[in-house]
């Protein structure tokens, strides 16, 4: 058992070091649309890329968010492995 328990412990230390990481370039990505959405305001087609990117920098942050929140009251309910997200 103690192999396994290293195993995920390892695993949640990879995840909660890229979390940030991954966090960060959603923001990105949703800048980057709200960028192209305001300089480009006359071109119908770059305002509809920009208008795309928004929103899927917009549900990558809802996921992540939402998992992490998922996992940590995971973690409180059951007493599991103590990793920091």
């Amino acid at each position: 058992m103690s192999n396994f328990s290293d195993l995920i412990r390892a695993i949640g230390s990879l995840v909660s070091g890229s979390f940030g990481v991954l966090v960060g370039i959603a923001l990105l990505v949703f800048l980057w649309g709200l960028a192209r959405f305001i300089m480009h305001m006359g071109s119908e087609g770059k305002v509809e890329e920009g208008k795309n990117l928004m929103t899927w920098g917009l549900i990558a942050l809802f996921v992540m968010v939402s998992v992490a929140g998922l996992i940590v009251v995971t973690q409180d309910l059951f007493n599991i492995f103590d990793f920091d997200l």
